[in-house]
């Protein structure tokens, strides 16, 4: 990996590409900043044991405003250890990597502690059920399919660094349909700890609503929406709002064909 190279006035904007994968100059060394200090960009870091997905991602997200690619690896040991020393605030990972397979470095991010606020989009070749279910399992905010259009590919960007939850129409249908067929009994007092409001917010999590969509059905503002996710998330020992899905309907709070 390049070392000691100073870097840009402005390194978002550069178009130099590195010969090899790994961490590009990092915000604090030339990158432009708030008033406040700190650094309003949303930072990506992509992982694909392709060079060329990798470029592709990488010039695509590069090219937008308000993202900035702080890093590529190409496999999941380099991802994650990218991960800890850059902390971005997204990680677009493949699944299929040497070394180590992107689902199994998903659940060392997820793992971590020091790490809650990285999330992590998995990217994919095929939607295959097992991956996508996995993906989820394994602490992922949201899947994502190769042929992606590139302004959904940045959308899903935007909207997981948003702290909001990322599945397609098709991948929440089969999420549903695998629920259904292997329900499980609801855990008695698994969410013992949340008030009858919590659990209406909760329940509109799991149909994949915005915080702007539960406000709007639960007759509250948005900021009380995001204060209620927030507190369930805590009280549950959540990671993000795609575990809560999981945990509605394997908790039985939400059932397949409720919606």
């Amino acid at each position: 990996m390049p070392t000691g190279r100073g870097c840009p006035a402005n390194p978002r904007r550069q178009r130099e590409r590195q010969s090899r994968s790994g961490s590009r100059c990092r915000p604090g060394a030339g990158a432009p900043q708030t008033p406040g200090g700190s650094v309003s960009d949303i930072r990506v870091l992509v992982a694909d044991d392709q060079a060329l997905v990798r470029a592709g991602f990488a010039a695509l997200l590069d090219a937008q405003d308000g993202i900035e690619i702080v890093g590529e690896a190409e496999d999941g040991r380099q991802a994650l250890r990218l991960t800890r020393e850059l902390r971005p605030d997204v990680v677009l990972m493949d699944i299929r990597m040497p070394l180590l397979d992107g689902l199994a470095a998903t659940r060392e991010i997820a793992a971590d502690p020091t790490l809650t606020e990285v999330k992590v989009v998995v990217l994919t070749t095929f939607e295959l059920d097992e991956y996508v279910f996995e993906a989820m399992r394994s602490g992922a905010t949201g899947f994502l399919v190769k042929h992606t259009e590139p302004a959904d590919l940045v959308k899903a960007v935007r909207v997981v660094a948003d702290g909001e939850a990322l599945l397609s129409p098709s991948v929440t249908k089969r999420l549903v349909a695998e629920f259904a067929t292997h329900a499980k009994p609801a855990p008695t007092g698994a969410l013992a700890e949340l008030t009858e409001r919590e659990r209406e917010v909760m329940a509109a999590v799991a149909e994949g609503l915005t915080n702007a969509e539960v406000a709007q059905r639960l007759f509250m503002s948005p900021a009380t929406a995001r204060t209620h996710v927030s507190r369930i998330l805590m009280k549950l020992g959540a990671r993000d709002r795609t575990q809560l899905v999981v945990m509605a309907y394997e908790s039985g709070l939400v059932r397949p064909g409720w919606q």
